[in-house]
């Protein structure tokens, strides 16, 4: 009985572990970001500056990453969304694109005697 009990908690907890990782499917391209090309080429800070890693430069640069985190995933998902319409919708359209007689399958070929 307890046998049975623990394998079946075992393979519940695999099912909720696997569950969502399966339900997410699409992997987005989102850009890791360094504190060094933020700190040079965002903040306009000199490279002595950059390399002391000020806690209030730090406090900056997470803010302005936790501002950028917020919007980048949408975007991308907008971004994919539109893709995808542009390629089944625009592209792939049944009317447009009509299908050929070669599509069919061949008639089958008696065999020789």
């Amino acid at each position: 009985m307890k046998r049975t009990c623990f394998a079946l908690l075992c393979a519940g907890l695999l099912a909720a572990v696997a569950l969502p990782a399966h339900a997410q499917q699409t992997r987005y391209p989102v850009k890791t970001m360094d504190f060094d090309i933020w700190c040079t080429e965002e903040a306009h800070l000199s490279y002595d500056r950059c390399g002391k890693r000020l806690p209030a430069d730090m406090q900056k640069f997470e803010a302005y990453r936790a501002i950028v985190e917020k919007y980048e995933i949408p975007y991308l998902q907008q971004r994919q969304q539109k893709l995808e319409f542009d390629r089944d919708i625009l592209h792939n359209d049944p009317i447009d694109n009509k299908p050929d007689d070669r599509s069919k399958a061949p008639a089958a070929t008696p065999a020789p005697q």
